[in-house]
């Protein structure tokens, strides 16, 4: 098979499947692992696709950020148990940074009895907490409309004025490569911020978002702790090496 020939069955099978591995490629072209591995790396540097670990994904664009409403409908039960989980960190009486992502939307139940006091650029997260009574600080800026972050100069300016215990975050990519990423750069920044002012970070993801990259970097993976419902042997295995990873099984 010439290389333009697996290059395009390459691209083909990435666009039926999002995420393939280097075996596969190899079966559906009776090429050897090393020529696999060379059409990966060309096809990456071309901006086709992105190396992961034992294979390949489709990279994310910013353009494909999808709303509040369509990421809270999905994966809903993994998001509370992952949610419930990493609450069960947070100590009585701590500062925590809650960003706008929707599976730590699903963490402000499990706050109620701790006391806790909340920063948080996540305007959807601010019916819950008043409802529930927790103390809570909005940052400013500009709201996102897609995901109702508030993001820009005004939301950076407000977190340089706190400090946090803990720092829990969404992210659209989880790569042991590429570390945490979200299609928004200004989001990003945000995310970054609010870790770097945290004595400890959480990147609360479902297991869609791993292997995955998206636009823009926010982190690398051993600048945060992760907590996600379901993740591959080999996947574990690259980012335990990175940083703790805590898988919750539903």
């Amino acid at each position: 098979m010439l290389t333009t020939e697996r290059h395009n069955l390459i691209l083909s099978m990435l666009t039926q499947k999002q995420t393939i591995k280097i075996q596969e490629i190899v079966e559906a072209t009776s090429a050897s692992e090393s020529t696999i591995r060379r059409d990966l790396t060309e096809l990456e540097n071309l901006g086709k696709l992105v190396r992961i670990f034992g294979g390949a994904t489709v990279p994310s664009r910013y353009a494909n950020e999808p709303s509040v409403i369509v990421k809270s409908s999905k994966n809903t039960q993994e998001k509370v148990q992952l949610a419930k989980y990493a609450a069960s960190s947070i100590q009585n009486g701590q500062c925590i940074f809650l960003d706008a992502g929707t599976t730590i939307n699903h963490m402000i139940p499990f706050l109620q009895e701790k006391n806790v006091i909340v920063v948080t650029n996540g305007l959807t997260h601010m019916d819950l907490l008043n409802e529930l009574g927790i103390q809570t600080y909005m940052t400013g800026g500009y709201m996102k409309r897609l995901t109702g972050a508030l993001v820009g100069s005004q939301a950076i300016q407000s977190l340089e004025s706190y400090r946090f215990d803990l720092c829990f975050l969404g992210v659209n990519g989880i790569h042991a490569t590429h570390g945490y990423t979200t299609p928004d750069p200004e989001e990003a920044a945000i995310k970054k911020l609010a870790s770097s002012h945290a004595q400890k970070t959480y990147v609360v993801a479902d297991h869609t978002k791993v292997n995955t990259v998206s636009f823009a970097k926010i982190m690398d993976i051993h600048d945060a702790e992760l907590i996600v419902n379901e993740i591959d042997n080999e996947t574990f295995e690259s980012l335990i090496k990175l940083t703790d990873v805590k898988v919750v099984s539903t």
